[in-house]
């Protein structure tokens, strides 16, 4: 490891964009198929590494829902969980706000009651053992109706104090964020904060939409921004997070290779841009390993580095004063 990402290491970070089903690693897939005697199409650990070679969103969501079957007992949602935030332990990830998809699991007969006891249980651990703080974030997937998300979104109430915000992910192009404004105002009466995945494969539409229909706090992928001038001058201006995912955007060809990648550039003409894994066994890496990534093909800096961990606070819904302090750190460090 380079000294630079040695540095990165020890910066206090948050990440903010990650699907804890899309953190299930191929040796857990398999031990919880066995376990569960869920069939799959792999007879091993190196069968399912091979079928990560993704054309396009969809492929990858195909897979993803495929490996989420497996998932069906507390227990599993609580490893699953755990395994994320050992590994945020040990990539300098002081804060996490995981996003989670609910209609994933109760489409498959799995209540709301199993998945949130298990991530509850994990979430505790971690708070307890290592004074790690996380956020839950409750996507509706946007290729199913507005009026399944509905059903979602009443489903969770007993839950409330769990989740502190809502999203929109799974396949974008086709689904726009006006799809979803009926549950979004619905979910900003509730209290919810509001994110939502828009100009990754979705034209910067997508953007403004997610922006100006949904109100969302955050723009989760965003990358397509600077097909519209106009809209990079908004998203300076407000200064409007966008929860990057380079080795994601490579992976799902948005870009052809990471020395493609805008993220460098859109830091240098001042967007709110940080770095986060997404999905990372599906897509080659976790946080450390996104940073490694743009180092080597971006020649990232130790000043970049510090603006990129920065961002992941100032844009966190962490308090204003655990901000504060965690800003102090990453500048002083």
């Amino acid at each position: 490891m380079s000294k630079l990402l040695e540095t990165i290491r020890s910066l206090p970070k948050a990440e903010l964009h990650l699907h804890i089903e899309g953190t299930l690693e191929p040796a857990m897939l398999m031990q919880l198929a066995e376990k569960h005697g869920v069939e799959l199409p792999y007879s091993s650990v190196e069968d399912v590494e091979r079928a990560y070679d993704f054309d396009d969103l969809q492929s990858f969501l195909d897979l993803y829902y495929l490996g989420a079957g497996v998932l069906i007992d507390e227990e599993d949602f609580y490893a699953l969980m755990f395994a994320y935030l050992r590994r945020c332990r040990e990539d300098g990830i002081v804060h996490a706000e995981i996003m989670f998809d609910p209609q994933t699991h109760t489409d498959r007969g799995i209540e709301f009651s199993i998945f949130m006891a298990g991530f509850e249980r994990a979430r505790q651990q971690a708070a307890s053992e290592w004074g790690m703080s996380t956020l839950l974030i409750m996507c509706f997937l946007r290729h199913l109706p507005e009026s399944a998300a509905q059903t979602t979104l009443q489903q969770s109430l007993p839950y409330r104090d769990m989740i502190h915000a809502v999203g929109l992910d799974s396949g974008e192009v086709g689904n726009p964020p006006e799809k979803f404004s009926i549950v979004f105002a619905e979910a900003r009466e509730l209290g919810f904060e509001c994110v939502a995945h828009a100009g990754e494969e979705g034209a910067p539409a997508y953007i403004w939409g997610a922006l100006d229909t949904l109100e969302v706090s955050r723009i989760d992928h965003g990358v397509r921004c600077t097909e519209d001038p106009e809209l990079v001058e908004r998203l300076v201006r407000e200064q409007m997070p966008l929860t990057v995912c380079p080795l994601s955007n490579v992976r799902l060809r948005v870009f052809d290779t990471m020395a493609d990648h805008n993220i460098l550039t859109l830091l240098s003409q001042g967007l709110n841009v940080c770095v986060n894994s997404d999905d990372p066994p599906y897509f080659g890496g976790y946080l450390m390993d996104n940073f490694a990534a743009i180092e080597s093909a971006l020649g990232l800096d130790i000043d970049q580095a510090r603006h990129l961990a920065a961002n992941s606070i100032r844009s966190s819904f962490l308090p204003v004063a655990r901000k504060e302090e965690l800003l102090q750190q990453v500048l002083n460090s």
